[in-house]
């Protein structure tokens, strides 16, 4: 880590939004309060705290803020994956103000919400053409990144193992209709995936949300050209892979974006800041209405009535 001055060049490279120090009013007040510390950008979080970078090759466990460690402190209010944040030393000391994110009300009983990644431009929303297929597990991701602010493009991998891919793409036609893209991917096949391209230019940031098993970690690796994540097989009776990514992280893509992959989400419990409504995707719920399955693909399933 710097320990004189910012080097913003350096940190647009891992998502820094400006060329200089910050534009932003909220942004530069927090900076006036601190004017020793030094903004860095949040790309681990762990159950026992955080690593930072100030740039794509280094990072450093960060001490947090002592109030983020108390059990009632509100989650949403500690720093996420893709948060900046302005460092003394290895200290936290701010938060810097977010300037999009995705959330949800966090699993259990009592209702909280939980940002599961922070100042990003695009999610993916990542779902396998095989058992995972479920347009409505698409739709209620969609209403979840309504309200933050960053641009949803929904990609469908596993595209090689199916010959449906065609009929998934037709079934979640209307999505494009609404300005939402969509594709159909290899997430194994570096020109298949490059159909992500314009969305993963220099200095922006994406996330990649969807269930266990969707393929996120197999799409990260391609991304990087490397096996950086750890992936596991396809399972033979369901061909869905097992989920491998415990713990959110931001990785640096040769093209110069960031990536923010996530652990597979069992539960998608709104956080009441929704813009879209239900019913939002009306081809979805109708091909719903009409079937007697509760968990039907709507692509080629046995007494499917789409």
């Amino acid at each position: 880590m710097s320990d004189t001055s910012p080097d913003y060049p350096t940190l647009q490279s891992i998502g820094w939004p400006w060329p200089g120090p910050p534009e932003e009013a909220a942004w530069q007040t927090v900076f006036a309060a601190h004017p020793l510390a030094l903004p860095a950008r949040v790309v681990e979080q762990h159950r026992t705290g955080y690593v930072v970078a100030d740039t794509p090759e280094a990072s450093l466990k960060a001490e947090s803020l002592p109030e983020w460690q108390r059990p009632r402190f509100p989650s949403h209010e500690r720093a996420a994956v893709g948060d900046w944040v302005l460092m003394e030393g290895k200290r936290i000391v701010a938060l810097l103000p977010r300037r999009t994110s995705i959330k949800r009300g966090a699993a259990g009983e009592h209702y909280h919400q939980q940002v599961i990644a922070a100042n990003i431009d695009t999610v993916f929303i990542v779902c396998g053409l095989d058992a995972d297929f479920n347009p409505r597990r698409i739709e209620r991701y969609l209403l979840l990144v309504g309200g933050g602010g960053a641009q949803p493009v929904v990609v469908l991998t596993k595209a090689d193992q199916t010959e449906y891919a065609e009929d998934a793409l037709a079934v979640l036609g209307e999505l494009e209709a609404q300005n939402i893209p969509l594709r159909a991917v290899n997430a194994k096949d570096p020109e298949s995936v490059a159909a992500l391209r314009p969305w993963l230019g220099d200095g922006r940031t994406a996330v990649l949300v969807g269930s266990s098993g969707a393929g996120k970690s197999t799409l990260t690796n391609t991304l990087l050209g490397t096996q950086k994540m750890k992936t596991n097989a396809v399972r033979a009776n369901d061909s869905r892979g097992r989920h491998t990514t415990t713990h959110r992280a931001l990785i640096p893509l040769p093209s110069g974006a960031c990536l923010i992959d996530t652990p597979g989400m069992r539960e998608l419990k709104p956080t009441g800041e929704e813009d879209l409504a239900e019913g939002g995707f009306s081809d979805v719920e109708a091909l719903a209405a009409q079937c007697r399955f509760n968990d039907c693909a709507h692509i080629a399933e046995p007494g499917c009535d789409d």
